[in-house]
């Protein structure tokens, strides 16, 4: 294990507190904040709270890789930073600040196409394992002009973002009046993500020498329609609960998919990943590399892009220790028998619900 940064943070939910104490209260609602009434939000954190762990014992676990691979690199976690719109309003640097967190851990880095600095500024700044995500804004030229720059800048894969039809009612930003920076003007671009299809991703596989990664999927019938369409990976994701109300929490979905997909493409998923043992739980089930959305940016807004090293350190002590402790060296020792699946809740699942300690009396909470 590298050392690591020298922050006085010791567990995530002080450096949930920092970004609290930093952030403007738009940002922190627009980084907190669903769909309407935040029931998909909630599921997310549901479904991870409701798989219990089943631990083995007496193994020896002196040694443990908590370690991935993707695109052909090694990574620290199999993780990446997920596409996060308007990354700016929690430090500076934005997606700059992302990518050197990523390439000073170890991990990967997929950046969103709404936050600054563009593709190419952060190319510029971190040697690490990066991938671009687009949301469709122009026509199939306008789309293939924004692959051609992702090559010619050494990403690693490019995802289309397929669960923004329509853009969704975030009733906290609303309430406050808040509209992002890439939302003004933005209405007369947005037809061309409610016009895309399956067209689009068959001629992307067929133009491109790059990974094609759909970002958005949420059932086991468009899982099998991607294969059919070779994509190199599919990710589930409902937008961190930011667009469709009312559907089902990520890791209730990832089963299915995993199933679908019968390893014909990656796996990727987010929402509701905040705790080690969350990413266990992803990659037993099936996951090849999860994605931290809120997470990632708690960590800029706490302390720039050395407050997100810093998440992912504690990040990687809760792997090593969750596998320690479920008899394990490694997510292939883990049997999926060791997850047991519908285990009563004990606290009520909210976006920040995997951090209980933000409630301490002595701390003002």
């Amino acid at each position: 294990m590298k050392q690591d940064t020298q922050l006085d943070y010791l567990t995530i939910h002080e450096v949930v507190k920092q970004a609290r104490l930093n952030l403007s209260k738009f940002a922190w609602d627009y980084l907190m904040g669903g769909a309407n009434t935040e029931t998909t939000l909630k599921r997310n954190r549901m479904a991870f709270d409701s798989v219990a762990l089943r631990p083995r014992i007496l193994r020896d676990v002196r040694e443990i890789d908590c370690s991935g691979e993707l695109y052909g690199r090694k990574l620290r976690l199999p993780l990446f930073m997920a596409p996060i719109g308007s990354v700016e309003s929690f430090a500076p640097e934005g997606g700059a600040g992302a990518a050197k967190a990523a390439e000073e851990f170890g991990c990967g880095h997929m950046l969103s196409s709404v936050c600054n600095p563009g593709l190419e500024e952060v190319a510029a700044v971190a040697d690490n394992l990066r991938m671009y995500q687009l949301y469709v804004r122009g026509d199939r030229n306008w789309v293939d002009e924004q692959v051609k720059r992702a090559i010619d800048n050494n990403y690693s894969a490019f995802a289309i973002t397929v669960d923004v039809a329509r853009y969704s009612r975030r009733e906290r930003d609303i309430a406050k009046r808040f509209i992002k920076k890439w939302r003004r003007g933005a209405d007369d671009t947005m037809a061309y993500q409610a016009a895309i299809d399956w067209d689009l991703i068959k001629h992307l596989q067929d133009t491109f020498d790059i990974p094609i990664v759909i970002k958005g999927l949420a059932t086991a019938e468009d899982a099998t329609i991607a294969v059919e369409h070779n994509v190199d990976a599919v990710y589930v994701s409902n937008h961190g609960g930011r667009q469709l109300d009312h559907g089902r929490g990520t890791l209730d979905v990832l089963p299915e998919v995993v199933k679908a997909v019968d390893g014909k493409a990656k796996v990727f998923i987010d929402g509701g990943i905040n705790r080690g043992t969350d990413i266990v739980k992803a990659i037993v089930m099936g996951a090849d590399a999860v994605g931290i959305g809120r997470l990632q940016g708690l960590g800029l807004g706490a302390a720039g892009y050395q407050g997100l090293v810093r998440v992912l350190e504690i990040l990687e002590m809760e792997v090593e220790e969750c596998l320690g402790l479920m008899g394990a060296t490694s997510y292939a020792d883990v049997d999926p028998s060791q997850l047991f699946p519908g285990a009563p809740l004990v606290n009520e699942p909210h976006v920040l619900s995997a951090f209980p300690l933000l409630n301490l009396e002595d701390e003002g909470y």
